[in-house]
């Protein structure tokens, strides 16, 4: 109950402010590597480009290009522990309040993932960043963020994820953060919701298609984002950094998001 008192106040608000509508394309490339049956290691870098209030094409700028380095830690078949660094070139970002915030962030992830044993497969994460944006009066400003998701995957045409299976995917994210000059002053961030599919062309190359409906109220001008994103994965891709092992998959990584 207090989940709907919380979305019906939420909607209220943004129903009576202003609103920003913007059409998004998110762009992401991810490389896996196992390094032991507890490890893994992952590079992933991507873009985003937007529309803007005086030009819809969703192609108008890029407002985001990122570089993200993970490391991944499976203690037991349903934990994940993750950590990464990452640097954003963030440029006219909607969320933003400059046109120009370069970041540095970390992060700590711990993911959990339900029906182990069943053809659908859901994930719990929770994800803590510390960011570090670099504000106009010269110096770079903490920001703390915290997220939590609920993803789910089923396989259409088989049992688990292998060549040739297409499968479908759902997910519900909420961020709430710390307020400062460059992020603004509200604690809740946004909601993102994302439907869609994913294909496993030949083994370990995996495209992902999805379409993201992101509400991030704000004190003047609330920002609604509709963004189509592409994601390619391959795993198992990075040259070997010590002898390499094959690690005993999953029906599919739950993956890490982005943005």
């Amino acid at each position: 109950m207090r989940y709907i008192i919380y979305f019906l106040l939420l909607a209220t608000t943004i129903a009576n402010s202003q609103t920003d509508n913007l059409d998004q394309f998110w762009n992401e490339y991810a490389f896996t590597k196992p390094l032991s049956q507890n490890w893994v290691v992952e590079l992933d870098a991507g873009f985003t480009s937007s529309s803007t209030s005086e030009n819809k094409a969703i192609f108008h700028y890029i407002t985001q290009t990122y570089l993200r380095g993970w490391a991944h830690y499976y203690p037991g078949d349903r934990w994940k522990m993750s950590i990464f660094y990452a640097y954003y070139s963030n440029k006219n970002v909607p969320e933003l309040n400059q046109s120009e915030a370069p970041e540095w962030r970390s992060a700590l992830q711990l993911s959990y993932s339900l029906f182990k044993d069943y053809r659908i497969k859901v994930n719990l994460r929770l994800r803590l960043e510390d960011r570090h944006l670099h504000n106009d009066d010269g110096y770079f400003e903490a920001v703390e963020r915290l997220r939590f998701q609920v993803k789910s995957v089923y396989p259409i045409n088989d049992v688990k994820i292998h060549k040739g299976v297409l499968y479908c995917f759902a997910a519900d994210e909420v961020f709430f953060k710390t307020d400062s000059q460059v992020s603004g002053p509200e604690n809740f961030d946004r909601n993102r919701f994302t439907l869609g599919l994913g294909y496993e062309f030949v083994k370990d190359l995996l495209v992902e298609v999805s379409y993201n409906n992101e509400i991030m109220p704000r004190k003047d001008t609330d920002k609604f984002v509709n963004a189509v994103q592409v994601k390619v994965i391959f795993n198992d891709f990075l040259p070997d950094l010590i002898k390499s092992f094959k690690r005993t998959k999953k029906a599919v990584d739950e993956g890490n998001g982005g943005l």
